[in-house]
């Protein structure tokens, strides 16, 4: 896991302002500098953050993961993020720096934990704010060993069994590590999470302390502590990972996630409106348990670039949302799908009437103001404005919404190019559809609460229930087998382009559904009306690949890591 890299990399640290959460770069030193002042030393702590995954494109040069599952189709099928859906990734092209990240980060903790504990800052003693300071400093150290327990989470549900330590190692002892079984990992996560959750903050801003700003909200707290233990326990119980279905695993999935429900909900978190979920401010939005506050010299426009319709200034297509997601989306009036009987879908005007989430997530052919400055409707009809055959142009007849901000111009005379994104990495509707899923699979019904006090079915219709989706709310007496499909799909949809879809199929044990992907193909006719066709696009899917391939470098490096199986 390229060791001495990492230990050279730890010093090289940023600074955290003390009224926002921007990041600021400076130069690289040793463990001798690093203690000569608090900023170098909290500096540590804010590099690991800045470690922590978001999924804007910035790995994949554009490519999102649900460009790699059924959510979406990249524009170009020669970019990075096509590997995973074409049969090209290997342990050679292990597609993911997930492994060495991960690990980075987890050695940064560890150094961190180990080496800079114990000090006073005795020069700032005189100042107002020093005990402020010094709580920080106190508090750096719970942070620590959260964000090391995440990176481990996001081992774990790539790679299942890796090796766990949490002290520093050597490159000689690093070498000859075996891998931990992927359940001993996730309990050692879930003990973490339960520690941490006595001894995080609630709120920063409620201590009591000058020189405490709201920016304090950047960190993570104990709901956030709570939030992943969760997660850690939903993927334990998850056939991918609990191969003998044992039942324990549910019921510790369900009381975990049900904690975070009425935890979060008892302080004040609540779910708003959809649209309010991404956004420059979403960081305040009461949902958010957590996330990942990416802001670089006061914002950027890379996901805009990326994903903005070909034909639009500036816009280069990218992550084009699958007619599989479109048809997801049920009808607003019935609740059903566009295929069940009754639904009350018109195939002259198949997206009249749906779930009011279809138009916040996906830009559709005849769409306007989008992005606002666009005078011209969206034509994604073949040889329109933003179709193909413009090279770039979304395959599938869709552009993506959801996380971009429409304001943002990228015309050459334009002056508002940048806004300011955070990654969701922890909001309170995914507990309420992780809490339905476990107790579901705990209880085997939709409807019977055993020991808990909300149903299943009762905690999905709290996400169909926003502000400003309304959908119908699914009854009572669903067989299993309905609530299932039901319950799938609404994960589907509630949280699309979230990063979630990717794993679920795999945790799911449901790759099948990865071996192709449907488009759809619209021609304006010449009355001006358009015929819609649908397009299957085969792709590559095999059992191996539910997990992620060891990367051929850290075998050679450490003849211990035994290879997933198949790769």
């Amino acid at each position: 896991m390229k060791l001495k890299n990492i230990l050279s990399g730890v010093a090289c640290t940023l600074v955290l302002s003390s009224c926002n959460w921007d990041y600021h770069e400076y130069s690289n030193y040793g463990k001798d500098y690093v203690q000569e002042t608090y900023d170098n030393v909290i500096g540590m702590v804010t590099n690991i953050y800045a470690m922590l995954d978001y999924d804007f494109g910035q790995t994949y040069s554009g490519g999102m993961l649900a460009s790699a599952c059924d959510e979406a189709e990249y524009a170009y099928p020669s970019n990075d993020i096509c590997d995973f859906t074409n049969g090209s990734w290997s342990p050679s092209n292990p597609m993911s720096s997930i492994w060495t990240s991960s690990y980075k980060g987890i050695q940064a903790c560890n150094q961190y934990l180990a080496e800079f504990q114990g000090l006073t800052f005795d020069e700032l003693k005189l100042n107002d704010d020093y005990r402020a300071q010094m709580f920080r400093y106190h508090n750096s150290f719970k942070e620590a060993r959260f964000l090391r327990a995440y990176f481990y989470f996001n081992l774990a549900r790539a790679y299942g069994d890796v090796p766990y330590f949490t002290e520093m190692v050597s490159t000689d002892q690093v070498n000859s590590l075996t891998r931990t079984p992927v359940q001993e990992v996730f309990d050692a996560i879930i003990e973490e999470c339960d520690q941490l959750y006595e001894e995080l903050p609630a709120d920063y801003t409620q201590l009591g302390l000058d020189g405490i700003s709201p920016a304090e909200s950047g960190r993570v707290t104990r709901y956030a502590a709570l939030a992943l233990k969760a997660r850690a326990a939903l993927y334990a119980a998850s056939p991918l990972f609990n191969t003998d279905n044992n039942q324990e695993l549910w019921k510790r999935a369900a009381e975990a996630n049900k904690a975070v429900i009425d935890t979060c909900t008892k302080y004040g978190f609540k779910l708003g409106k959809y649209t309010e979920l991404w956004g420059a401010d979403n960081w305040t939005n009461k949902e958010m348990i957590f996330v990942r506050r990416y802001f670089v010299n006061g914002g950027d426009n890379v996901l805009e670039g990326y994903n903005f319709p070909m034909g639009v200034p500036g816009g280069k297509s990218g992550n084009c949302p699958t007619q599989n997601l479109v048809d997801a989306y049920e009808m607003k009036a019935t609740g059903k799908l566009w295929n069940e009987e009754g639904s009350g879908y018109d195939p002259a005007n198949p997206y009249e009437g749906r779930d009011p989430r279809f138009a916040m997530t996906i830009v559709k052919n005849g769409d306007t103001k989008w992005p606002s400055k666009n005078s011209d409707p969206i034509e994604t009809f073949y040889g329109g404005l933003n179709a193909e055959p413009l090279s770039g142009a979304t395959p599938t007849g869709y552009y993506l919404k959801k996380y971009l901000d429409s304001a943002i111009d990228l015309s050459a005379n334009s002056t508002t190019k940048k806004a300011r994104h955070s990654w969701i990495t922890y909001r309170l509707g995914e507990f309420y559809l992780n809490y339905a899923e476990a107790v579901f699979k705990y209880t085997g019904s939709a409807d019977n609460p055993s020991e808990f006090n909300m149903t299943a079915r009762e905690a999905v219709n709290v996400v169909r229930d926003r502000a400003d989706v309304k959908m119908p709310l699914l009854a009572a007496g669903l067989t299993p087998d309905a609530f299932w499909a039901k319950y799938q799909n609404e994960r589907m949809v509630e949280l699309a382009f979230e990063g979630h879809r990717f794993y679920d199929l795999r945790r799911w044990k449901d790759g099948d559904k990865l071996k192709s992907i449907t488009e759809m193909k619209l021609t304006k006719n010449a009355d001006g009306t358009i015929t819609y066709e649908r397009n299957v696009v085969n792709r590559t899917w095999n059992e191996k690949m539910y997990l992620f391939p060891i990367p051929q470098s850290e075998r050679l490096k450490n003849p211990n890591l035994d290879q997933n199986a198949g790769w």
